[in-house]
């Protein structure tokens, strides 16, 4: 078991749509111990941070060096691969990761053992989703003896003006093959939706870390139209490519229809026994910087175990959606 007895936390990407809630939000807890990075050197110093850069990994290295206090890194953009979680584990380092790839995050958790040696924690699926669906499905999954279907929808906002990773992940997603059928959902504040299944990285996650046998996960936007448009556009297959992704990425960026509410909702099935529960808020960037700073806490005040972990397999962060409700993001069932 390991906490965070000194040492700073460096924020990569701290000055992002996520990363901004997750400096600003440790600031407040731990002052003068928070520091903000990013290719953007400017950025970062106007905050008191510096300038790394996570596609130069002896770059990034010479920076924890250099800074010799670091405890806790916050990832908080998408690297191209594990190497920084390598760097950063291997120092005895640890690991917050927002990422929210299925092949980046499975290569982080080969790299458990090292963590273990180094006496390092590596926290993966941080956020909205992957991160409170898995908590949810962990909840509903226990609530059923054992679920033997776990069906996850999560519903955005079309209006919210996402970091430029986000939305790139995003228009990745609609150009993959995935497979599962549609389902119309209720969704708390927003009544009746079509959820399409969408390859977030939780349905995979919460097959091994579970148990459970099968996992679907679904999208909507609180924008109907714009959810049906998108759809419709992915069956064609006019989605794929990495050029026209490209076209996509930057026109969604610069496309705002719809609010920032968010809803999330996790149904488990064994036999005849149901459960379900929801969350509901504003803010799909805040609420994932959110997730990431509660965890950071948690780092830091209580005891996790060391190694590679997914969010539902820590019972320190068993009632983080508890811990949200001061910020808004409310439960239901």
């Amino acid at each position: 078991m390991t906490t965070v007895e000194s040492g700073r936390v460096l924020v990569v990407g701290g000055y992002g749509a996520v990363g901004s809630t997750v400096t600003r939000t440790l600031a407040e807890w731990f002052p003068g111990q928070v520091i903000p990075a990013g290719r953007d050197g400017e950025r970062a110093r106007r905050l008191g941070g510096v300038r790394m850069d996570v596609g130069d990994l002896a770059g990034f290295a010479e920076v924890l060096d250099e800074l010799r206090d670091v405890g806790v890194v916050v990832m908080c953009v998408e690297p191209e691969d594990a190497g920084i979680a390598r760097i950063c584990l291997e120092r005895g380092i640890h690991l917050v990761d927002v990422n929210a790839t299925h092949r980046l995050l499975e290569d982080v958790t080969k790299l458990h053992g090292r963590a273990t040696a180094a006496g390092a924690a590596a926290v993966l699926s941080v956020g909205l989703a992957p991160g409170l669906t898995n908590l949810l499905a962990r909840r509903v999954h226990d609530a059923v003896g054992g679920a033997e279907r776990i069906d996850l929808t999560v519903l955005l906002g079309a209006g919210e003006r996402h970091g430029t990773d986000a939305v790139r992940w995003t228009v990745a997603g609609l150009g993959e093959p995935v497979a599962g059928r549609t389902r119309r959902v209720a969704l708390p504040g927003f009544g009746e939706r079509t959820a399409h299944p969408f390859p977030f990285s939780d349905q995979h996650t919460l097959r091994r870390t579970l148990g459970v046998p099968e996992v679907t996960t679904r999208l909507c936007l609180d924008s109907q139209a714009m959810t049906a448009a998108l759809f419709a556009l992915r069956r064609t297959g006019l989605l794929r490519g990495a050029r026209r992704q490209r076209f996509l990425t930057g026109a969604f960026g610069r496309l705002h229809l719809g609010g920032d509410g968010f809803a999330i909702r996790a149904d488990a099935r064994r036999g005849d026994r149901h459960a379900t529960l929801a969350l509901t808020g504003n803010g799909q960037s805040r609420a994932t910087g959110l997730v990431a700073a509660h965890v950071v806490r948690a780092l830091i005040t209580q005891s996790v175990p060391n190694g590679v972990h997914h969010l539902e397999q820590l019972t320190a962060l068993a009632d983080l959606p508890e811990r949200l409700g001061p910020h808004g993001i409310t439960a239901t069932r």
